[in-house]
């Protein structure tokens, strides 16, 4: 096993800039409790982004030092410094989630039992080459399953399948998902056909349209299409979806979403009510594809709602046993149902270039990085 790792940081200094950089580390003996991972896949996800860019404005990026150790800094508005308190000076690592082999284990039977075994894994710094974390944080993945396969088997497996249970407690039938051609999108699609549930898919582009018709999708309504509106009623009135999680965020999407809901129950309705329908209607934000504010038009009756939703504190809810039976059936369904699609591989120092860096930072629908910590930097 290796003594050092190279390491992803991310660092916001009191003087307002973004510093990201190649750290090296140490790689510890595993407590009993514990493994050492050797880090092979890592996907970039939009919450990692988060963390990595934070509020800096990355067009402003600068780079410097060397081509095997590079350093990025960008500015921060002035005005976006004030939620970063607690984050100052900190050199923070990175990466929620990965997939690799067990090269080391503690002396505990749960340890010992993932030596040599490739385990998905979730707990943040997966951007590195190698990482001690306890046993209860990796997902033995099937044998002949490869790192990259496994790389993303926590959030957007686990977020896609956390949507369906959330609907079914809450009482609803159906689910309206936005952004429906991301790679978490392409999964609910084949979740909910799996599971016999309908879901109205709503893209932004006609390619993605086609796409997700290609791979089954029944409903599906493009947002850029003059018609959208009278689409996306047609789709909720004949669905009787009454839950939607917007990837967005920002703009009238989520408002639209309620509207088309509102007219799909009323165009059931037995008697006409001045308040609305008495059927909740209720809009989950999970993202932040777009930064713009929310804008709400309300025609939508009185019985609706509009929340965040993420996945930890979900899992939270749920409880251990509910959250592992979940786990497990990612694990067997990784490369069919929960499978993900890459646009390219790249080395922990080509994440510090500036030109990959803007590619994988847009957030493109469809094109997802998947870092390998173990690619050598001038491959």
């Amino acid at each position: 096993m290796a003594q050092t790792s190279r390491q992803i940081r991310s660092t916001v200094t009191a003087d307002g800039l973004l510093e990201l950089s190649l750290a090296t580390t140490e790689v510890p003996a595993p407590a009993p409790d514990e493994v050492v991972v050797r880090i092979e896949a890592s996907p970039i996800n939009p919450s990692d982004l988060g963390l990595l860019f934070g509020p800096a404005d990355m067009t402003q990026a600068k780079t410097s030092g060397s081509a095997d150790d590079p350093v990025v800094k960008a500015p921060i508005p002035e005005n976006l410094m004030r939620g970063l308190s607690a984050r100052l000076d900190q050199s923070l690592p990175v990466g929620n989630e990965g997939a690799g082999v067990v090269v080391a284990a503690g002396d505990s039977e749960a340890a010992q039992a993932l030596q040599g075994r490739t385990v998905g894994v979730i707990g943040g710094a997966m951007y590195s080459q190698y990482r001690a974390i306890k046993a209860a944080q990796c997902l033995p993945l099937s044998k002949g399953t490869t790192p990259a396969e496994g790389a993303s088997c926590f959030v957007n497996p686990l977020t896609a399948l956390g949507m369906v249970e959330t609907m079914r407690a809450e009482g609803h039938s159906a689910l309206v998902h936005t952004a429906a051609a991301s790679n978490l999108g392409q999964m609910l699609n084949r979740l909910c056909m799996q599971d016999g549930i309908d879901l109205v898919n709503v893209v932004r582009r006609p390619e993605h349209e086609a796409l997700i018709r290609a791979n089954g999708g029944k409903h599906v309504v493009n947002s850029s299409a003059p018609s959208f509106m009278e689409d996306l009623i047609a789709a909720v009135t004949v669905t009787g979806a009454t839950l939607a999680f917007d990837a967005t965020g920002g703009g009238r999407l989520a408002s639209q979403i309620l509207t088309a809901m509102e007219a799909g129950l009323n165009a059931n309705a037995a008697e006409y009510s001045r308040y609305g329908s008495s059927t909740h209607k209720q809009v989950y934000i999970y993202g932040g594809l777009d930064r713009s504010p929310t804008e709400l038009t309300r025609n939508f009756g009185m019985a609706w709602g509009i929340g965040g939703w993420l996945l930890t504190p979900f899992l939270q809810k749920v409880g251990f046993e509910a959250g592992q039976k979940l786990r497990e059936r990612v694990a067997a369904e990784i490369t069919t149902t929960f499978a993900s699609h890459y646009t390219q591989e790249i080395s922990l120092t080509e994440m510090l270039q500036l030109d990959v860096m803007a590619a994988y930072g847009k957030q493109a629908t469809g094109e997802k990085y998947l870092v390998n910590p173990q690619m050598p930097p001038g491959r």
